[in-house]
């Protein structure tokens, strides 16, 4: 990465649901947001498209589902899929990083945050895809 401040995208693939976050090298920091329903992990292209008009951002990062021993798995296939779409479709960088445990350190910080184990009203998927980002960017 290069000095200049980047706004980045984030998502974290799922086929019922895609978790979004975007954030800022500046900061290092990410902000989730409203996760997208997907339909066997095919979102409503439009909804991918209104977040890249409304953040603008310099590049998507995709998170990959790898397997513990980090091998791939069916969902990594998919999601890689994903992000080459969104590549196709709106000619953005896409990048792809190691997702690993995100969604069980997402469920933990909402615990942390709630103290609650009920996560109806919380997005695991979003705060996924925010975890994803604050780690690719600390990344060297």
């Amino acid at each position: 990465m290069t000095h200049k401040e980047k706004t980045l995208l984030s998502f974290d693939f799922g086929l019922r649901w895609i978790g979004c976050a975007v954030g800022q090298t500046l900061t290092g920091t990410a902000s989730p947001q409203a996760s997208l329903q997907a339909k066997d992990g095919i979102p409503r292209w439009e909804d991918i498209e209104a977040l890249l008009l409304n953040w603008k951002p310099d590049a998507v990062i995709v998170g990959l589902p790898l397997n513990m021993d980090g091998s791939t798995s069916e969902m990594s296939l998919r999601a890689r899929k994903f992000g080459n779409r969104i590549h196709g479709r709106f000619g953005i960088t896409v990048h792809f990083a190691d997702e690993r445990l995100s969604s069980f350190e997402a469920r933990g910080d909402i615990i942390d945050d709630t103290g609650s184990r009920d996560f109806k009203n919380q997005s695991i998927d979003s705060r996924s895809a925010a975890i994803i980002l604050e780690s690719w960017m600390r990344e060297p």
